[in-house]
């Protein structure tokens, strides 16, 4: 990121709230319920983000809720939290649709390019994008664009796009907010110092349900014992990455560009409790920890909500309950995609997006049946090394890379 540019990650600090995007300039001057959109409503983060829109005593509102075809539960939503507008992106699945099922006050808009619109409208005070995938950088670019403040739960924009929706955020005078546990965990850490005092960023991993099992098992897994967490509930896709630790590999680039750090202090360790979501150490050997239970509610209320803290719906830690905390180092010859994580964050450009290409349609294989557990990473990986890499793209080269990156995966499945 060139010097003159601002960091679009929302400062830690006590300073001057006004100056970190709209939704921060919107609650410092208006004391009405801050102005939601949620993008991705339907899914695991989605559902969460209304929970806490709904225990959040009025301070939050929902001005808007969309998903891409899982209709019949964003009408339910809809009806529940009568947001200003429903969004169905895929025209298909809205072809049944009418106002007249509509609650009163909602108004219906089908397609991406519609979404697109509303996000920018001067009633979105911060948009929480949680669609899961490549899917949902569209989104996300277009609120940046409008210099909103994003609570980003979708690794996956700043894993292919990172260089360019940071500098996209610092041009709009937009903001970007953690919603991963272990990116929340860090951006509240890092408030203990500043940036040149950081030494290292250390995401924890809880291992996913194959930790310490031998690579022969690993052989053997199903996608139905691959789906089974020890201790978060998340859609298939994640929880799969989770299993792979390729998760931390993804979070690994986002913390790259999230926090403008590279990659040589970025990383990992093995934390199976879910306690310590993640540490940051200083120069001076002090290290920072962010704790609390295994719940999203949590992160996604401090992204609503910064600067401000308030009660919510989330889990509260129990420390007078018995409590060990064991870290051991992440197994790079069982769990090969943190490496490539590294590599990824080191190389920049091109290299996040081929990284994700290549991993979305293997796990589709292994979800799907076709493919073994401990090919996933390998043909990641080898997206990864074979990409035609670019170290400065544009918006169109990321989405025509992330178009090669896919099919060139599935020939090499299919051969």
């Amino acid at each position: 990121m060139a010097q003159t540019e601002r960091s679009p990650v929302a400062a830690p600090s006590t300073g001057d709230a006004g100056t970190e995007g709209d939704g921060f300039r919107a609650r410092q001057t208006r004391r009405r319920p801050l102005s939601v959109a949620v993008v991705g409503s339907t899914g695991s983060i989605g559902t969460s983000t209304l929970e806490v829109i709904a225990g959040s005593a009025g301070r939050f509102g929902c001005h808007l809720l969309a998903a891409h075809r899982s209709v019949d539960r964003l009408l339910e939503q809809a009806r529940r939290f009568r947001p200003a507008w429903m969004v169905v992106v895929d025209e298909t699945a809205a072809a049944g649709l009418s106002s007249a099922d509509l609650p009163p006050g909602t108004r219906l808009a089908v397609g991406a390019r519609c979404l697109d619109e509303l996000l920018a409208a001067p009633e979105v005070d911060r948009v929480v994008s949680a669609i899961v995938g490549a899917a949902g950088l569209r989104s996300t670019w277009a609120a940046l664009d409008a210099g909103k403040t994003v609570a980003l739960a979708n690794k996956e924009t700043l894993v292919a796009a990172g260089q360019l929706m940071t500098r996209l955020a610092a041009r709009r005078n937009a903001a970007l907010l953690p919603v991963d546990s272990e990116h929340a965990a860090i951006h509240q850490a890092l408030r203990a110092g500043a940036p040149h005092e950081v030494r290292r960023l250390i995401l924890t991993a809880s291992g996913g349900p194959f930790r310490g099992q031998s690579a022969a098992t690993l052989a053997a897994v199903t996608p139905a014992a691959a789906l089974k967490h020890p201790t978060w509930s998340m859609g298939p896709k994640i929880t799969v990455d989770s299993a792979t630790m390729m998760n931390k590999a993804l979070e690994l680039i986002e913390a790259r560009w999230l926090f403008d750090i590279p990659a040589e202090k970025l990383e990992v360790v093995v934390h199976p409790q879910s306690v310590v979501h993640s540490l940051v150490e200083f120069v001076d050997g002090s290290v920072i920890a962010q704790l609390g239970p295994p719940d999203m509610k949590m992160p996604i209320q401090y992204a609503l909500a910064y600067p401000e803290r308030f009660p919510g719906p989330a889990k509260r830690l129990d420390l007078t309950a018995p409590l060990a905390l064991h870290f051991e180092p992440a197994d790079p010859e069982r769990f090969p995609a943190v490496g490539l994580g590294l590599e990824a964050a080191a190389r920049g450009g091109t290299a996040g997006a081929a990284l994700n290409a290549g991993n979305e349609v293997a796990v589709g294989a292994f979800l799907a049946g076709r493919l073994p557990f401990t090919e996933i990473a390998g043909l990641a990986g080898r997206a990864l090394r074979e990409h035609p890499y670019q170290a400065d793209p544009t918006l169109d080269d990321i989405h025509r890379l992330d178009a090669w990156a896919r099919q060139e995966v599935a020939q090499w499945m299919s051969s």
